[in-house]
């Protein structure tokens, strides 16, 4: 038992030391595994990177930036314009463009953009010789040099991603010819994109305004600088540096709803900023049109009543001379109920499509500089008279009814109250200043009516501004300020047009006392207004003191006709006179007009001659106010011809043609007689 035992053991301990000495030798088999597979792995490793560093790299370096993505904007087909009777006074065009976007760096500025630069002269020269052989032969055709400054090739207007317009206004061959080949001229696009056109009948140009390419409007404007500063991310609102944008007019004031949005193409750039990849396209959303209150005819009789009647002070004496220098004239018509102005006129005018580029030649800026502007808004208007007088004249005794009115409501004197007009009146430190009646007339007693009738100097001297000066001495001013900012007379008048002028109020200049300002404020010789303000003013009276809001635009809409926004009358405020006032004062608005003989309506009106002083002489501006019917008024009509001697000879028969044109158009009794006439 016990030599088994021994036998047992010896056999144990050899197996465990055997299993030892095997355990080892594999432990040292999977050492040494371990230590060349990691020695393997860090070999391809470094191998590795080595190749991706200096083989793939670049490569991989590229296409890492090309994942930057740009958008492009697309510039929308703006809105159109259309005058109240539906005729289209701004309208864009369709048109097909050549566009080419850079491919490779062209530029002198860098060493492989001087390698490729032979490539890109070569395309333009194969660019010519596809225009030469499929364009019209009526248009001037492109030169070579004007292909490669199109290019752009050393990055002057745009950066390398963004499309380079090269023509507009491809014809049905040319397009054809390059869609077909768009292998052979890489990068290149026909796109659609508008142009401006404007109606050539030349209605209410100012007015309507015109367009000028967004990088002369963002340096110039403050609406495009706030813009530009702004840094627009959406690319739907962002503006190419050659999108032609409002610069004036209704196209500046209604800017962002005439644009619409961009449509953009998304695409990949290199660190060249040149193209890779197909682009994304997001196609643009038209803009809104606009339907504006002009009417077409009223408009244009406007005009040419201005024109003709001027032409008429050149030739025929009035006040015993001729009026060569009366080379402007201003109208303009608004509804007494609604605001809507029917017709602006500030002439001479001018062809708006002069514009239709983005600029103007040097030939055409010298003939149109004077008179692009609208002068029934601005001083800075339609050319200047002989004199260079500008739009915004005195108002001479149209302002006489308010004058009357003042001193009504102010209990100056009742509306029965009776003066003795003796054709002078003195003021002033013992009574060393004096004013006249025009033609020296004495018209002896009268009532306020009267005084407003005979256009009395006198009466408004003496009852008005002498007795507002006794009555709130130094505070006379302020409060006759105030009587003329709620009829519209030195303030905005709310027109939905931009850059409007608010007046020159010379009574506010402290040169001189207050009784001499208040004096001569009393018969219109101490203010300036534009035409606008003064046909609000007008009709402001008709309604018997509702300051109604002008309007430009009566509604917007979408490209598919449905309405964006309805424009209603909106009241500014409201002046409450008693009706015996009203009543009184209205009346006495019949001063004798022998252009409107034979006139069919009653109507209230108010002739005006208000002096200017050039180099020590007087020159007398016409101006003239009238609104019709004299019951229930319907149209209210302010004209004004600088230069043009006595308002009731020179302006009114410019109103009495306008009121003409409103009758047969939409009648002023409320029955068109253009219907009567066709029946």
């Amino acid at each position: 038992m016990k030599v088994e035992s021994d036998a047992m053991k010896r056999y144990y301990s050899e197996d465990v030391l055997e299993q030892e000495s095997r355990l080892q030798r594999h432990f040292n088999i999977r050492l040494n595994f371990f230590f060349f597979s990691t020695f393997l792995i860090f070999t391809v490793m470094i191998v590795r990177l080595a190749i991706l560093q200096f083989v793939e790299g670049p490569s991989l370096a590229e296409q890492g930036v090309d994942l930057k993505l740009k958008d492009v904007p697309l510039p929308p087909i703006r809105g159109t314009i259309y005058a109240a009777g539906g005729e289209k006074l701004a309208y864009s065009m369709s048109v097909q463009s050549l566009y080419i976007t850079l491919q490779k760096d062209y530029s002198q500025s860098t060493e492989r953009g001087k390698e490729n630069r032979p490539e890109a002269i070569e395309l333009a020269k194969k660019l010519k010789a596809a225009f030469d052989a499929h364009g019209d032969a009526n248009e001037g055709a492109l030169t070579l040099d004007e292909i490669i400054d199109a290019l752009d090739l050393e990055y002057r207007k745009a950066s390398g991603f963004e499309p380079r317009r090269i023509k507009m206004g491809l014809n049905s061959r040319e397009i054809a010819y390059f869609l077909e080949r768009k292998d052979q001229f890489p990068g290149i696009e026909v796109l659609e994109e508008s142009v401006r056109y404007y109606d050539p009948d030349q209605v209410a140009v100012q007015t309507v305004g015109y367009m000028r390419k967004y990088a002369n409007a963002s340096t110039n404007l403050d609406f495009y600088k706030e813009i530009r500063a702004s840094g627009e991310s959406n690319p739907a609102l962002q503006y190419t540096e050659t999108e032609h944008v409002g610069y004036d007019g209704l196209e500046l004031y209604y800017q962002n709803e005439l644009r619409g949005k961009n449509g953009f193409k998304k695409i990949a750039v290199n660190s060249r900023n040149m193209v890779k990849g197909i682009p994304e396209w997001t196609a643009p959303e038209k803009g809104y049109d606009l339907h504006t209150t002009i009417n077409k005819s009223v408009q244009l009789a406007a005009q040419q009543a201005i024109t003709d009647q001027l032409k008429w002070l050149h030739s025929n004496r009035v006040s015993g001379k001729l009026h060569p220098d009366a080379k402007t004239g201003y109208a303009v018509a608004m509804e007494v109920e609604t605001g809507n102005i029917v017709a602006m006129a500030s002439m001479p005018d001018y062809d708006a499509n002069v514009w239709q580029s983005g600029g103007i030649s040097a030939e055409d800026w010298k003939r149109i500089e004077n008179n692009y502007q609208n002068g029934t808004v601005t001083p800075i208007s339609s050319g200047r008279s002989g004199h260079t007088f500008d739009s915004t004249v005195y108002l001479g005794s149209t302002v006489k009814p308010l004058s009357v009115l003042i001193g009504l409501n102010e209990g100056l004197f009742s509306a029965n109250a009776q003066y003795n007009d003796k054709g002078i009146v003195y003021f002033g430190k013992n009574d060393s200043s004096s004013v006249r009646n025009s033609g020296r007339a004495a018209y002896g007693p009268m009532d306020p009516s009267k005084a407003i009738y005979k256009s009395s100097n006198a009466f408004m001297v003496d009852m008005v501004g002498k007795r507002l000066y006794r009555k709130y001495r130094s505070k006379g001013i302020e409060v006759w300020d105030e009587y003329m900012k709620e009829f519209g007379l030195g303030v905005s008048t709310g027109i939905d047009l931009p850059r409007e002028f608010y007046g020159i109020l010379d009574y506010r200049d402290e040169g001189e006392s207050e009784l001499a300002r208040l004096v001569y404020a009393s018969f219109g010789q101490q203010a300036k207004y534009t035409p606008l303000q003064l046909a609000q003013y007008t009709a402001t009276l008709a309604s018997r003191g509702k300051r109604m809001e002008p309007h430009l635009v009566s509604k917007i809409t979408d490209s598919n006709g449905n309405v964006v926004k309805v424009f209603e009358p909106k009241v500014l405020n409201e002046v409450n006179f008693k009706k015996e006032h009203w009543d009184k004062v209205i009346a006495g608005m019949k001063t004798d007009v022998s252009a409107f003989n034979g006139f069919p309506y009653d109507f209230a009106r108010k002739t005006g001659t208000s002096e200017q002083d050039y180099k020590g002489r007087k020159i007398d501006n016409g101006v003239f106010i009238a609104f019709a019917p004299r019951e229930k008024p319907k149209l209210a009509v302010a004209v004004v011809v600088p230069e043009g001697g006595f308002g009731s000879t020179s302006a009114a028969p410019i109103a009495r043609k306008i009121f003409e044109a409103y009758d047969w158009e939409y009648g002023l009794d409320g029955a068109p007689k253009k219907q009567g006439r066709k029946e």
